[in-house]
């Protein structure tokens, strides 16, 4: 709770900007994470689906 009450007493322009930019590659970071995950659980029903065999199962 003590680095939000720095964060929103921070008056300094910069550091704000800093804060704000970090955030949102963090956010980036995570969309594409599970974006890639859901992509691959999909890919593995849909084989799974079709009866391929898949050796590393």
């Amino acid at each position: 709770m003590n680095v939000i009450s720095r964060f929103f007493k921070d008056t300094s322009g910069s550091t704000v900007i800093e804060y704000g930019l970090i955030a949102a590659l963090i956010a980036m970071a995570l969309l594409a994470i599970t974006q890639g995950l859901s992509a691959l659980l999909i890919t593995s029903s849909q084989t799974k689906e079709i009866g391929t065999e898949n050796p590393f199962s």
